[in-house]
């Protein structure tokens, strides 16, 4: 039953056409390594308690970005949009999908995501693979992935096909370099603690003492009186705790302390953890304030996102789609890390600028959408006006100026014209004359 279950998923996965072997195929040859093969062990990482909660932390704040398919920075409501911020393959939600890819990028540093086409280069879902290994192949000048399972099974894609993510990208021409060695040191410690916290309380749980005998007895009765003794004082079905002991024997009970960890101690080695993953005790505990979120964002949720956003467009859109704008984008906008009374501050400086709709306030406020028109349209204070025309909105213009020196000259010519009119009056005075 597990072997049909499995070659469903195979197929689901990568198709009818998948291939297990490419004949011919080569190892592709890197510039600083031999071959380019990555074995998918994270050393029991993801199994230390410390090291999930980060990696949980981060996958689960990371999986609340909204994948969106954007041409000229708006949203285009296509299938390839729905697929992405709905459900990016029948398994996997797109909260689901994207915490696997970034749980799978932190335990080893890699994360590949097939890009499933039908017969008509339609997309049509986005897979995860977690593999156990992989090896790098060249054929025919393409660079294929040959990528083992833990049954055996194998399967080869191309790298044209598959969205790769990176960390700590340095050691390797193509992939991110293992976390299992910075990790080595700090997870040792914090086992070793654990280790002497459980000896401590066993050591703790027991009763540790000497019988010593009051005349000189042989071996063999010191051993049965002292297997008397254990199987009557610490028999699980004695139940009052008592035991009894006859005037022969006397018990000296030796007191243990067990010496373990401070908690100063402890907290220095989950320190070493947290800064490998650039977290702090109160973002994974999310007792975290607005400015340490924001923080948090910058340094960790936003750089992956970039990461994520500039992979899938390439991978996912031709040169030609890319030059008319279209991209694939990880937006934040769900993600809502500042506190209401910043919200409103937000909004009040902003939406008079024109910048925000009432229903766009609506949404960052977390309220339901106004089914109105008018809701959907960007409001302006009008204490606000265009720079170019601020000195016309004031009534000061220039020809302020010009009309002041229009004003005398004016008045002259009136003047001029009260003159003439006196000499045209005495003109005709002088005539009746």
């Amino acid at each position: 039953m597990s072997k049909i279950e499995f070659r469903n998923l195979y197929q689901q996965f990568f198709g009818n056409k998948a291939k297990s072997e490419i004949k011919g195929a080569t190892h592709f040859q890197l510039l600083n390594q031999i071959f380019g093969n990555v074995t998918n062990f994270n050393g029991q990482i993801y199994d230390e308690a410390t090291v999930r909660s980060c990696i949980h932390t981060i996958a689960t704040n990371c999986a609340k970005l909204k994948p969106q398919h954007r041409k000229s920075r708006t949203v285009i409501n296509d299938s390839l949009n729905r697929i992405l911020s709905l459900r990016p393959n029948q398994y996997m939600s797109s909260f689901e999908f994207i915490y696997k890819i970034v749980t799978q990028l932190l335990c080893s540093s890699n994360s590949f995501v097939y890009i499933h086409r039908d017969g008509f280069g339609r997309i049509v879902g986005f897979y995860p693979i977690n593999f156990s290994n992989l090896r790098m192949l060249e054929y025919q000048g393409e660079t294929f992935v040959e990528f083992s399972f833990m049954n055996s099974k194998k399967v080869v894609l191309p790298y044209a096909d598959l969205i790769h993510i990176r960390r700590h990208f340095n050691e390797n021409d193509i992939f991110g370099t293992s976390p299992r060695e910075p990790l080595k040191m700090p997870l040792d410690v914090l086992s070793a603690i654990s280790q002497g916290i459980i000896n401590s309380i066993k050591l703790s749980a027991g009763l540790r003492g000497l019988l010593q005998f009051k005349t000189v007895t042989p071996d063999d009765k010191q051993k049965k009186k002292k297997e008397e003794f254990v199987n009557s004082y610490m028999n699980i079905n004695n139940s009052d705790g008592i035991a009894t002991l006859d005037p022969s024997a006397e018990f000296k009970e030796l007191k243990v302390e067990p010496q373990t960890a401070d908690e100063g101690q402890t907290s220095i080695a989950r320190e070493n953890v947290y800064r490998f993953f650039n977290v702090s005790e109160d973002i994974i505990r999310s007792k975290y304030n607005e400015e340490e979120y924001n923080a948090f964002y910058s340094s960790v949720i936003e750089p992956i996102a970039i990461q994520l956003s500039l992979e899938f467009t390439y991978k996912v859109f031709s040169e030609k789609e890319i030059g008319h704008g279209n991209e694939i984008i990880f937006s934040a906008e769900r993600m809502t890390f500042a506190s209401n009374a910043t919200k409103a501050d937000v909004i009040s400086k902003l939406m008079p600028l024109g910048i925000y709709s009432i229903n766009q306030a609506c949404e960052i406020m977390e309220m339901p959408k106004i089914d109105a028109p008018f809701a959907d349209k960007h409001l302006m204070s009008l204490n606000y006006v265009d720079i170019s025309k601020a000195n016309q909105y004031q009534k000061v213009d220039n020809k302020d100026e010009d009309d002041g020196n229009n004003g005398s000259i004016n008045k002259n010519d009136d003047n001029k014209t009260q003159l003439d009119s006196g000499k045209d009056t005495e003109s005709e005075n002088d005539a009746n004359d």
